[in-house]
């Protein structure tokens, strides 16, 4: 049995303007290495390309609950962002992190987005990282219309950068 993003009405999958989800299962490694690189927010440019100038919450690098933070991705400025969810993940249960990020603007700038992982070890001794986002706005609705996809090929890099790190950490 796999877990599930949680996730606010506002955002749920089909609802908004732009939907995308990657996943990988993973050997060798745990759930709670893979945490540690994900976790903290000054580890992801060593392993994503598409982020930059990330401002870390005041309370440090590692994501917890009600931080704030900034980063920038997609062409994007840097969007305000807050932890809406975080929790580290155990042997038996899964890590759940998920944060709201939002840029202000006119309606054809404005743009929400709510990003959220799962980090968990399975039953059959392998990790599986999973990373949903959902947005709403005009530039989401754009994003939608590229081909090749650029968030669902972005993503995947990300959650394969992810898991290459963490592997050769062991």
């Amino acid at each position: 049995m796999t877990s599930s993003i949680i996730w606010p009405k506002q955002y749920l999958p089909g609802t908004t303007d732009n939907y995308v989800s990657n996943e990988i299962f993973v050997p060798g490694i745990t759930a709670e290495e893979v945490w540690a690189n994900l976790s903290d927010i000054t580890k992801w440019e060593s392993y994503y390309e598409n982020v930059g100038q990330i401002t870390p919450p005041a309370t440090g690098p590692n994501l917890k609950k009600g931080d704030s933070f900034k980063f920038s991705t997609f062409g994007f400025p840097p969007l305000q962002s807050e932890v809406w969810e975080s929790v580290a993940p155990t042997a038996t249960t899964p890590g759940r992190l998920a944060w709201r990020s939002h840029q202000e603007g006119d309606e054809d700038s404005a743009l929400e987005v709510y990003h959220a992982w799962i980090i968990e070890n399975t039953e059959w001794d392998v990790v599986r990282i999973l990373t949903q986002e959902s947005q709403i706005g005009k530039p989401a609705a754009q994003l939608t219309t590229k081909r090749p996809n650029p968030m669902l090929l972005g993503h995947q890099d990300w959650v394969t950068g992810l898991a290459q790190i963490t592997k050769r950490g062991n």
